[in-house]
């Protein structure tokens, strides 16, 4: 068995069970987790609980995890939104809830499992058989574009430009507030939070450095649209600078605040990959690609709007 331990924050407070730890352990389903409740493979305070338990503040959830059986990948007839595609590689449009590949309690649905329908045995082997072609990956709940290599070769081409920062990604995203100044860069080290393993934290020692760069496209008062390009690609890196500049993305349950009423539709954080740019591993040609905004992503922008027609 794996432990984890958790302590319940204030803003958490009165959250279900199973609500507060999908948010915890982001890549697990709320199905899985039920499933080791209903197991007692999961703790408040020492005690065993049911799934419909709200959690509160101060206390401590314990979850003992199952060791991890061998994953079989299958292939799944899952549709696809393809932007771009040749020869050596696949650029598409993740939706939002969509989990990268599959792990622990995700191990069907994902896009590891519709790619390998989709393009067979035509995938990169680099990062083994749980991710193949997988250049680059975006959180579950943040949807946009992703670029997938169909052959070594192009793999090693597009990682070595994510290594060198001349691979363009550029997200669009909805935060509290007003940037001071309205556009900038942030330069900080972000490594594992201290107490929360699953989570990741601007540290003061250690840590990689991670550098986002953030430009105002609107102020709507109380929220912003912004736009926010990574010269890094560290892990929830634009959610921990956002939340760390005090600006969090809503909808963000890890690293945001509670959600607003008017947003409770969203199912995860109002951000989206937008533009991705690179040079072509085998043409040599530049690329750039520009997905739409989302319907979610459309439909708080709608809301922002009429507010502040009021």
């Amino acid at each position: 068995m794996n432990e984890l331990k958790f302590t319940v924050n204030l803003n958490e407070n009165k959250m279900r069970i199973d609500k507060f730890l999908s948010a915890r352990l982001e890549e697990t389903s709320r199905s899985y987790i039920q499933k080791l409740i209903e197991n007692q493979n999961i703790k408040v305070n020492g005690k065993n609980v049911n799934k419909s338990f709200s959690v509160a503040e101060n206390q401590t959830v314990t979850v003992n995890l199952p060791e991890n059986k061998p994953l079989e990948v299958n292939p799944e007839n899952i549709d696809l939104n393809i932007i771009y595609e040749d020869k050596d590689l696949i650029v598409l449009n993740k939706p939002q809830g969509m989990v990268v590949h599959p792990a622990p309690g995700n191990y069907t649905g994902t896009l590891v499992n519709a790619l390998l329908y989709y393009c067979k045995n035509s995938l990169s082997s680099i990062n083994g058989v749980y991710r193949p072609g997988i250049v680059h990956r975006i959180d579950k709940n943040t949807s946009g574009l992703l670029v997938v290599a169909k052959n070594n070769k192009a793999h090693q081409g597009l990682t070595a430009q994510i290594k060198n920062h001349s691979f363009t990604r550029e997200y669009e995203a909805i935060i509290t507030e007003d940037l001071h100044p309205l556009s900038g860069s942030i330069t900080t080290q972000i490594g594992r939070h201290k107490t929360n393993r699953k989570k990741m934290a601007v540290l003061k020692i250690g840590g990689r450095t991670a550098i986002t760069h953030y430009e105002t496209i609107k102020s709507y008062g109380n929220y912003s649209h912004v736009k926010l390009k990574l010269e890094t690609g560290r892990t929830h890196q634009i959610r921990v600078h956002m939340t760390y500049l005090g600006h969090p993305i809503i909808g963000d349950d890890v690293y945001g605040k509670s959600k607003n009423e008017e947003f409770s539709f969203l199912n995860g954080q109002c951000l989206h990959a937008r533009t991705l740019g690179f040079v072509h591993p085998t043409s040599g040609k530049h690329i750039l690609l520009k997905s739409n905004l989302p319907e979610y992503f459309l439909k708080v922008i709608k809301i922002l709007e009429n507010n502040s027609q009021e």
